[in-house]
Order: structure tokens, then C-alpha cells, then sequence
């Protein structure tokens, strides 16, 4: 069998796995059965992608990602799955170091997956091309006769009511043929079986496009100096904005004292003005912080967070609009190095202080999703400026800084999909609220793995709720959906009887241990049905 026919092969076999362990259900162990032929497949067909330490590497956070899957079964874990999943492909068909051009490698392989499906899959050598033009012919050679023939039925149907008969009896037949034959292959498995083909032929096909790939090996990590002329120089945009700038400061011998002067300049003025901002964070949030309900930590984490953590972003990009090329190299750019180590200093002190509003909002107020998500973002913030500090102290390329932040960010991604996180805000959210207020709205919207912890605080919860009937507050927007609710039971019951209602949809293919532990604990409130070889309830 040769390559192509393997791939054929290969293709229709994942599609129709897809439609088998896929269809109306939700990933579990069905995920499991299909990830091992998706790479049994990749390693099969790219061998060579076995001696990669990427690959290596990759296929340890996505098996991590899809344990996660079946023990969490959160969003953030089927995310990590797909992207993981994504990079081990094209790693395995391309040449790359960097996870933002596999990432583009892998978008070649979605936009062009006709063409690589023709080109595997389609007519190659002289005979099949032969082959090919003589159906071509049999077609041209068609169209003229179906054409007679479909007027002269029409005329003879009119005109002879025998033969009317006989062709009303005959599409009779007919109709009822395709009836029975759509009423057992329906259209929407048809299109999900071909969501499962496109999804196999883009993991296993690989792309004739190989831009990403190409210019990921063009690029180093390691800077070098070169000696431009000027006018070759100012067809770069950067320099075509210095020009405009500075004029003729950047050109001639003095290019680089001027450069440097310049940073020097800025980045003396931008620590004076961080040094002030810094000192009143200091003051206030790091040794004098006390809150007594008059603070807006609302306004202080939202508004001002949000605004700090551009200008870190943006601290970032001063960095790199100054140490670009060869000033790296300039003799005399020691002071403009030590301008920018404090700048990177001063800005990890911001990043605290940001962390330091998040941390008194989570206090104060409880965990949420975005409160969460600001940590993270902080945590890659903090590793940007670190590698960046790398850069200018080894002289390496904007390219080595791209590189390392995206795999640190696949890292924390694999890392955080090992958590499940409704589970842990709803756990800490109700073990302090004596602490902090409760946000029945947004624990109720929490996913279905929190439904034992919401039970266990059903008391407390509804004490809650008729703290904000005395309030005289509106509970059906406080809840959203409409429905007048008086007791916080109601709803968690509608929650239940929903659950229950789902999961007798789903076969053992949809097994998960999130979904399981929610099941095991309605059982034993008897209000889940019985597994097999279980007494029935009484």
C-alpha cells in the first residue's frame, strides 16, 4: 500500500472514529480512544518527529492536559487538549523552535486541508490522470443525451397517460427508497461525520505551504552586528521613524551616540517618573493598606489594574524600540543598560503592587474568574520582563523573546488546566463567607462539579438570600433568569434535574470523574438513578 492510500486509509478511519465516539456526547474517555489514534497516526507517519525533545515535551503536557479531561472535564483543560494537540502536529511535520510559527504552520494546515486532501488523495501519476481525462469525456459525452432524453420524458409524461403511470409508480418506488435510506443515515451525522474528516485530515495531512517554518529557521537568538549602509537602512520603518523624529541624528558616524543619548534621556525620565508611582504604591499598599469600607477597591483593582498592567506591556516595548540592532553593541551603552535594569527593576515593583490590589479584592471580596485570570497575566508579565532583562544582558533577538514567551505560556496553560477552578473559587468562597459577601448569581452559574459543595451550604446560603429579602432586594435579577425564586433549594434542584437529565444521554463514552462524583453524590441523596447491579431506592 502506498503513501497516499495510507493516508486515505488513515483519514476515513479517524473520521468515522470521530462519528462513532463523538456523536451526542461530551469529551471523556471517548477523547482517550481517539487522541491514541490521532498519534498513533502522527508517529506513524512522521517518524522521524520520535527523536524530537519538543515533541517530547509537548506529548507530556498534552497526555497531562488529557488526564486532565477526564478528571476535571473543565474548558480550560479542552482548550490546553486542543492546543497541545495543534503544536505536537506541527512539530511533527515541520522544522520549528518556536510555538507561535507552528501555531501559524497549523492554521496553513486548516486553510489549505482541500488542497493537501486533492493532492494525497487525488490523481498523480499518467495512469490515473488518463484514467481521469477518459471519465472527463464520458461527462462531455453525456450531457448532450441526458439533455434530450429529460425533454422528451417530460413531453412524452404530458402526452401519454400510460406512461404516466408507469413513472408515477416508478418515483413512488423511488421516493420511498431515499425516505428509508435518510430516515437511517440523517443529515446532521452526515455533517458531523465530515467535521470528523476535516478535523483527522488536518492533524494528519500536511500543508505544501511551509512559510512558517522557513522563517522560523531564518531566525537566531543570538544577536549579531551589521554594517548597513544608510540608505539601506532607512528602507526599514523603524528607521523611517527616527528619521522623522530625530532627523539627521540617526544618520552618519554618530548614529549610535545619538541613539544611545537619546535613551539615555528617555529612560532617565521614565524611572524618575515610575520611582514617584512606585513610592506611593509602597506607601500605601505595601506598609500602610487598611481597609475600611471607604477604599474603592472596586474602582482601585479594575481601573487602576488595568491601566498598570498596559503600561508594564508597554515599559516592555521601550525596551525593545531601544535596544534594537547594533546598539546592543555600542561601546558606550553601559549606562543605557543600567538605565534599562532598573527600568526592569521598577516594573516588577509595579507588578507586585498589581498583585498586592488583586490579592485585597480577593480578600475582601472573594475569588472570580477575572480575579484569577489578573494573577496569571501578571505571572507572564513577570516572566516577559525577566526574559527581557536576558536579552539585553546576552545581546539576544526580539525572536529568542517571542520564542521562550510562548512556551512559557503553553507551560502555565498545561499548568492551569490541572485545576479545577469553579470547584476551587465556589470551596473558597463559602469556607469565608463570614469573611465575604456571597455571590449567589455567580456560584449558581459555577459548573456542575460544584453542585455537592453548593448543597453542603445550603443553609448558609439561604440565610443569604433572606438577608436580601429584608434588603428589599430584587432577587429576580439577582438570579437573572426570569423565574421568581423566594428559596436558593429551587434552583439548585432545576440545577439537579438538569444534570440528571443530560447525563442519561450520555454512554460510558462520556465518562469523567467530575461528572461521576456529582453522580455518586445524588445517588446517596437518592435522587440520581441506581447503577447497574445497585438496590433500587425505596
Amino acid at each position: 500500500m502506498n503513501k497516499k492510500a495510507i493516508h486515505l486509509v488513515l483519514i476515513i478511519t479517524g473520521a468515522l472514529l470521530f462519528n462513532l465516539v463523538f456523536w451526542q456526547e461530551k469529551l471523556g474517555i471517548n477523547t482517550i480512544l481517539f487522541d491514541s489514534f490521532l498519534l498513533s497516526a502522527i508517529f506513524y507517519l512522521y517518524a522521524e518527529a520520535r527523536q524530537s525533545a519538543a515533541v517530547r515535551w509537548l506529548l507530556l503536557g498534552h497526555l497531562t492536559c488529557l488526564a486532565m479531561i477526564v478528571l476535571h472535564n473543565t474548558m480550560l483543560s479542552k482548550l490546553a487538549f486542543m492546543i497541545t494537540l495543534a503544536l505536537i502536529t506541527a512539530f511533527a511535520m515541520y522544522r520549528h523552535r518556536s510555538a507561535l510559527f507552528a501555531g501559524g504552520s497549523v492554521l496553513m494546515n486548516i486553510v489549505c486541508l482541500l488542497d493537501s486532501m486533492i493532492r494525497e488523495c487525488g490523481f498523480s501519476n499518467k495512469k490515473e490522470r488518463k484514467r481521469s481525462r477518459r471519465i472527463g469525456m464520458l461527462i462531455r459525452f453525456a450531457v448532450v443525451p441526458v439533455f434530450l432524453l429529460s425533454i422528451f420524458f417530460v413531453i412524452y409524461f404530458f402526452s401519454n397517460s400510460v406512461f404516466q403511470e408507469i413513472a408515477d409508480a416508478i418515483g413512488s418506488k423511488l421516493q420511498y427508497f431515499f425516505t428509508s435510506l435518510l430516515s437511517v443515515f440523517s443529515w446532521e451525522r452526515v455533517l458531523f461525520m465530515f467535521l470528523g474528516l476535516y478535523i483527522t485530515g488536518v492533524v494528519l495531512l500536511r500543508s505544501r505551504v511551509h512559510y512558517f517554518s522557513k522563517r522560523d529557521t531564518l531566525y537566531k537568538d543570538d544577536l549579531q552586528r551589521t554594517r548597513l549602509p544608510w540608505r539601506e537602512r532607512v528602507r526599514r520603518p523603524f528607521y523611517n521613524l527616527l528619521e522623522t523624529i530625530m532627523g539627521r541624528l540617526v544618520s552618519g558616524m554618530m548614529a549610535l551616540k545619538n541613539e544611545n543619548m537619546t535613551g539615555l534621556i528617555s529612560l532617565g525620565l521614565l524611572n524618575l517618573l515610575l520611582l514617584g508611582i512606585n513610592i506611593i504604591d509602597i506607601d500605601f499598599l505595601w506598609l500602610h493598606f487598611n481597609y475600611n469600607g471607604d477604599v474603592k477597591l472596586y474602582k482601585l483593582v479594575h481601573e487602576g489594574t488595568e491601566l498598570l498592567i498596559v503600561s508594564i506591556v508597554l515599559a516592555i516595548l521601550v525596551l525593545l524600540f531601544f535596544f534594537k540592532g547594533n546598539l546592543n553593541f555600542y561601546k558606550r551603552n553601559k549606562w543605557l543598560k543600567y538605565g534599562a535594569y532598573l527600568w526592569i527593576i521598577q516594573n516588577t515593583v509595579l507588578v507586585i503592587s498589581v498583585f498586592l490590589r488583586d490579592y485585597y479584592y480577593i480578600v475582601h471580596y472573594g475569588l472570580a474568574y477575572k480575579r484569577i485570570g489578573v494573577l496569571f497575566f501578571l505571572l507572564m508579565v513577570l516572566i516577559g520582563l525577566i526574559t527581557v532583562f536576558i536579552k539585553i544582558w546576552q545581546k539576544k533577538t526580539v525572536y529568542f523573546l517571542f520564542r521562550v514567551n510562548a512556551w512559557a505560556g503553553v507551560t502555565v496553560l498545561v499548568l492551569a488546566s490541572c485545576v479545577h477552578w469553579d470547584e476551587f473559587i465556589a470551596g473558597y468562597n463559602l469556607q469565608r463567607q463570614d469573611e465575604v459577601p456571597l455571590d449567589i448569581a455567580f456560584l449558581m452559574s459555577l459548573s456542575d462539579k460544584t453542585i455537592p459543595l453548593l448543597e453542603k451550604n445550603s443553609d448558609s446560603l439561604q440565610k443569604k438570600e433572606l438577608e436580601l429579602k429584608n434588603a428589599k432586594q430584587d432577587l429576580v435579577s439577582i438570579f437573572n433568569d426570569g423565574i421568581c425564586k423566594t428559596c436558593y433549594l429551587e434552583k439548585l434542584a432545576q440545577r439537579e434535574r438538569m444534570f440528571i437529565h443530560r447525563q442519561q444521554q450520555y454512554s460510558w463514552l462520556s465518562w469523567n470523574f467530575a461528572d461521576d462524583y456529582v453522580k455518586k453524590y445524588l445517588r446517596n441523596k437518592q435522587l440520581y438513578p441506581p447503577a447497574p447491579g445497585q438496590k433500587p431506592f425505596n
